[in-house]
């Protein structure tokens, strides 16, 4: 894993020293494999489909982007897909942090982060716990006491198992003494139609997954797992004001294929800067949320350094890996 962790940052350092040539020195000639590691209707999918939106509108790149989504397995499917790109240079993908955990969970995968070439962390996305409103709970206390009543005849729906969501539910379970009971979707969209159809009793959705129902008043968010309150919901507290101590957030990155050219990356970390620097994606990165600086090339492979060992402490305490 050093080995191929250096030479990963060694193919991004030289990207970055020669960023203006290698731009113009690579040009995408056929249409751009765009994967995408989730399912559609989900943040990940949502933010995808806006980016090659500004990138088509604006006419940034030579060749179109074609969105694919790749669900399977946690986004173990995705990272297998792209591990086996035959053309690196043409094929990237949106990840969300089962970029770190799926990895982690299934080491059969034999799949290496570090092996992938970092393009460009767009955000990163934030957390709500959120209810149906028939259940008339407003506050996180009235919650815990409702869930404790109900064991685990309580359910909550999240995308992936041993996922963020996931994660999310397990802190809640293990740091109150919940049973909640945690049921895998393949996509935020629809954890966010069942628990508006009351399908299932809770979820952890982002913001911009479970926005259209908020703004239909059919679910109520109860904490943000954040630093600070979330602007879009300035009564909702965190559950750090709540007495927790914990917080949690997503990247929304673009990662390149493994054996992509220093070249190839250099364009596409340029591209997504033109993205990143659009009314559009600005736009949505206030209404939606999002937060986090645009970070590219090897601050973004020392991000996910951080944070696959962040991941490993966290699965490990968990109980998801030994």
């Amino acid at each position: 894993m050093k080995l191929l962790k250096t030479l990963t940052l060694g193919a991004a350092a030289l990207g970055m020293a020669v960023t203006a040539t290698a731009a113009s020195a690579f040009e995408p000639s056929k249409p751009i494999d765009f994967v995408i590691m989730a399912g559609k209707g989900g943040g990940a999918d949502k933010m995808a489909r806006l980016m090659q939106a500004i990138v088509e509108k604006n006419e940034l790149a030579g060749k179109p982007l074609v969105p694919t989504n790749k669900s399977g397995g946690s986004g173990a499917e995705a990272l297998q897909y792209m591990k086996g790109a035959t053309d690196p240079d043409h094929t990237i993908m949106v990840t969300l942090n089962s970029f770190y955990t799926t990895p982690l969970r299934q080491p059969g995968l034999k799949v290496d982060n570090m092996a992938f070439a970092p393009v460009a962390r767009m955000a990163e996305d934030t957390f709500v716990l959120w209810v149906h409103k028939d259940e008339g709970i407003n506050t996180f206390d009235e919650f815990l006491a409702e869930v404790k009543k109900r064991g685990d005849k309580w359910v909550m729906g999240g995308t992936g198992k041993n996922s963020e969501d996931n994660i999310i539910t397990d802190h809640l379970n293990e740091a109150y003494g919940l049973s909640i009971k945690y049921i895998p979707y393949k996509g935020g969209g629809a954890v966010a139609k069942d628990l508006a159809g009351k399908q299932i009793q809770s979820s952890v959705n982002n913001p911009s997954e479970a926005l259209g129902f908020y703004e239909s008043g059919d679910v109520v968010p109860i904490v943000a797992f954040t630093n600070d309150r979330l602007p879009m919901f300035p009564d909702t507290p965190t559950l750090k004001e709540e007495g927790g101590d914990f917080s949690y957030f997503m990247q929304r990155s673009v990662v390149g294929a493994p054996g992509m050219s220093a070249e190839a990356a250099a364009y596409y970390t340029e591209l997504f800067r033109e993205v990143y620097k659009s009314d559009e994606w600005q736009e949505y990165k206030s209404k939606k949320s999002l937060m986090g600086d645009f970070v590219s090339q090897l601050d973004l492979a020392d991000y996910w350094e951080g944070q696959i060992e962040n991941h490993r402490t966290i699965l490990k305490a968990s109980g998801a890996i030994k």
